[in-house]
């Protein structure tokens, strides 16, 4: 595929981002094999600032970097998939009993406005990196309520993962985002009065589409064994 270059001048973040997007987006197939030469030549970056790029979605997962071997889009396996549904339920829980009475009606009017952007995305057929943008940006809202900076910077190291899952979810379900009225009660929820009924609807909300997610990665991962039984 042929890789946009970045402007002159980029900084490693701006590498970061335009990498995760070409992850998340699928341009970059599970497993496939990354050179630093190409990246280099194709984005058009030193290799300093993309190296730096490099070992920071190395340290938050989207790649691996194997040695003598090289360095490989991440792939997604059913335990990647428990792991991060059981760890998501549990910070964003955490997340909404601190913020629980720091909630004002501004703030409920913000993630309104953030769940109505959304929808509009969905509406007009956003692409999926940009839907995964807003859905996650959606969610930012109870951990940047909360006030709690350790938490926070929980949730922000695993939202490239859950980049990479939303991917996955939408791949599995055939369509470019959520569906619009996917957050309705999550939001009703979230500026109700019942905090309990608050995190029992997390649970609910988290194991939406798990099913045929953890089917559409395993049936991946049978493909793959074929694919590499073949080659031989």
């Amino acid at each position: 595929m042929k890789i946009d270059p970045l402007e002159a001048g980029t900084r490693r973040s701006q590498i970061v981002q335009r990498l995760t997007e070409y992850i998340v987006g699928g341009s970059f197939p599970v497993g496939s094999r990354l050179t630093e030469v190409e990246l280099s030549r194709q984005l058009g970056v030193s290799r300093a600032p993309l190296r730096e790029a490099i070992r920071e979605l190395v340290d938050t997962g989207l790649l691996v970097s194997i040695p003598y071997r090289g360095l490989f889009v991440r792939d997604f396996t059913i335990e990647d998939l428990d792991e991060l549904y059981s760890l998501r339920t549990a910070l964003e829980q955490l997340a909404f009993r601190r913020c629980w009475d720091k909630r004002t009606a501004a703030a409920c009017s913000d993630l309104q406005n953030r769940n109505a952007k959304l929808k509009r995305a969905v509406e007009k057929g956003a692409s999926p990196v940009r839907t995964i943008e807003l859905e996650l940006r959606l969610h930012d809202w109870a951990y940047e309520l909360a006030g709690h900076k350790l938490l926070q910077e929980a949730w922000d190291r695993l939202k490239p993962n859950l980049q990479f899952y939303f991917t996955l979810h939408q791949k599995a379900h055939q369509r470019g985002g959520p569906l619009i009225d996917a957050h309705e009660k999550y939001v009703n929820y979230a500026c109700g009065t019942d905090l309990d009924a608050m995190l029992r609807h997390l649970e609910q909300h988290m194991q939406q589409g798990y099913e045929r997610v953890a089917k559409f990665i395993a049936k991946g991962n049978e493909d793959l064994v074929k694919r590499a039984n073949l080659s031989r």
